[in-house]
């Protein structure tokens, strides 16, 4: 049900843009919408931010894959058990940029005879590597909408991204990686039992819309072609505040800029949020040194305690009664 309700509303979503395309109001579509899903997504994104950097931490509790710094003559593992900042630093590089933990045993199936199997999920971490990467670049060759002079990086990762542009015309690599790996993400909640009944409508919702995004930017570059020159002109003029609608851009361009509204404006109240959550987890950004130092709660009110020495000294007499020995004698 999830995925339906997900569909039909992507689906209503694109005849809406289609709908109020067809009646002419291309300003709210070309700057009102645009405009809000900014400010929708400025203002959610630093509640988010600033609500969880104001999250109380009681417990020192980063989760590890390795054994904790000890004794010298025990090995420990800098990286899945970082005891420095450096380590930390390592170890959060190595998770957003290759997502390590996917490949560290995340996946355990039942075998026969009650045996069980640990073992990497290989396919969803060459899924996730390919979308997240795909994206990076995409955003990236995006810059030069928005950026006068185009810097040099930009123009030769595009470069190197339409490669294969001299057999196949307008065909980027990361267009078609992005699109397939859409495609496992959709159909691996779909198929699998165990994900689909833990999924959300709002899981396929992203998916369908970062799927819809996709599809209509690669149509835009093979069949229904857009003035780059009017769409940077455009792009120049929204971040001026002196927004000119583009010429010549066709409804392609505008349910591609509609859709890409609605995700950045969804984005703050989303998983999405997962991206800056990353560097904000106690579980990732905290050095595993809890045998080495005492970690105490500022906020703790102060304990009366009752130590051993005076716990001593109240029963002395009935120590020695007994016969124990005692430290103070």
């Amino acid at each position: 049900m999830g995925v339906s309700y997900s569909l039909l509303t992507v689906v209503v979503l694109l005849f809406i843009s289609i709908g109020v395309w067809g009646i002419g109001w291309y300003s709210l579509l070309g700057v009102a919408i645009p405009y809000m899903a900014m400010i929708f997504f400025v203002a959610g994104f630093l509640y988010r931010v600033l609500r969880w950097a104001g999250s109380p931490v009681p417990f020192h509790i980063p989760t590890v894959c390795g054994q904790q710094k000890s004794l010298p003559w025990i090995k420990s593992n800098p990286i899945d058990s970082p005891y420095t900042t450096k380590g930390v630093v390592t170890r959060l590089a190595l998770e957003i940029l290759f997502f390590r933990s996917l490949l560290k045993n995340e996946k355990v199936e039942l075998r026969e005879a009650y045996k069980l199997l640990y073992k990497p999920n290989t396919y969803l971490w060459l899924g996730a590597m390919a979308f997240h990467w795909s994206l990076l670049i995409i955003l990236f060759r995006h810059l030069r909408f928005f950026l006068e002079p185009v810097p040099g990086v930009v123009i030769s990762i595009q470069w190197l991204d339409s490669i294969f542009q001299g057999l196949i015309p307008a065909l980027y690599i990361t267009d078609i990686l992005i699109l397939i790996s859409l495609a496992f993400l959709f159909f691996r909640r779909v198929i699998s039992s165990q994900i689909r009944y833990l999924s959300l409508p709002s899981d396929y919702f992203v998916i369908l819309l970062l799927a819809g995004i996709a599809i209509s930017g690669v149509l835009m570059q093979l069949f229904f072609r857009a003035d780059l020159v009017q769409v940077k002109t455009w792009v120049m003029g929204m971040i001026r505040f002196h927004p000119t609608l583009p010429q010549g851009v066709g409804l392609v361009f505008y349910i591609h800029l509609f859709f890409v509204s609605l995700l950045i404006a969804y984005f703050p109240i989303s998983k999405l949020m997962h991206m800056p959550g990353i560097f904000l987890s106690p579980t990732r950004n905290l050095t595993n040194t809890s045998r080495n130092h005492r970690h105490i709660n500022p906020w703790d009110a102060p304990v009366k305690v009752h130590t051993y020495e005076e716990w001593e000294e109240e029963f002395r007499e009935a120590i020695k009664e007994v016969g124990l020995p005692l430290d103070k004698e």
